[in-house]
Parts: structure tokens; sequence; C-alpha cells
């Protein structure tokens, strides 16, 4: 069974619906790229999928260690390159809340942070940078 089914709606714009929860997204082209750049272009998704699922596997970690990362945010930083044209960085800042974390819990948290699924199917030339501000 699919898990998403998209609609290109024109204008260099697609619907997306997550089957199993009804949930849609749009994209746009982005400005750079002949775009109107009103919603996340697909580029914008990749990154976002790549700092979301760090994210994803690090919360299953601190969850499973009694380790509590809610407030946790994410800045997510996309670096294009042309010729051709694609993602060549995503740098993925992560800062946890104020809560004296221990150098341990730290490690725990942080060791995770390459073995998602997102990190591991993205192409090796693609640099992939990881900030940790405790």
């Amino acid at each position: 069974m699919a898990t998403i089914k998209t609609v290109y709606l024109g204008d260099l714009r697609t619907e997306n619906e997550h089957l199993q929860s009804g949930t849609k997204i749009l994209t746009d082209a982005p400005t750079d790229n002949q775009g109107k750049g009103e919603a996340f272009s697909p580029t914008d998704l990749l990154a976002t999928a790549l700092g979301n699922c760090i994210m994803t596997i690090m919360g299953i970690k601190a969850r499973d260690h009694g380790i509590d990362i809610k407030g946790t945010e994410i800045e997510i930083t996309k670096i294009m390159e042309n010729n051709p044209r694609r993602v060549a960085e995503v740098v993925v800042e992560f800062t946890f809340p104020k809560k004296n974390y221990t150098e341990e819990e730290k490690r725990i948290v942080e060791s995770v942070a390459g073995t998602s699924p997102v990190p591991l199917s993205l192409h090796p030339e693609l640099k992939q940078t990881i900030r940790f501000n405790w």
C-alpha cells in the first residue's frame, strides 16, 4: 500500500497527503528556482526530514534512559550547490533545554545522532553537520 499520495496543482506546487493520517503538506519550488517559495520546497523537506529523524531517534534513546529532552529546538540550514543543482550540506543544530544534563546523559543522546534511517539513506557526498548546544 502507498504511503503518500501527491497531486500536482500546477504552477510548481504539489499537495501531498500522508495516507495513514490524512495530514497534508504543500510544496512550492523555491524563488531561486522559478517558484513562489510560499511553502516548503522538496529540498527543504529533505533537510527537515534529516533533522526530524535525528531528533526522533534521540527522543527514543532519551526516553529509554529516562532523560527529559522535551523542548529541544532544532535549527536546520540547507546549503545548495549548482552544477548539478543539489543539496550540498545540511547543518542541524540542536539546542537542548537548560536542565543540568550529566556528561553521560549527553553522551547517550548524542551517540545515536547519525544512526537513524534518514542520515543513513542520504548520499555520502551530502555533508551532514550536526551540532549540539547543551
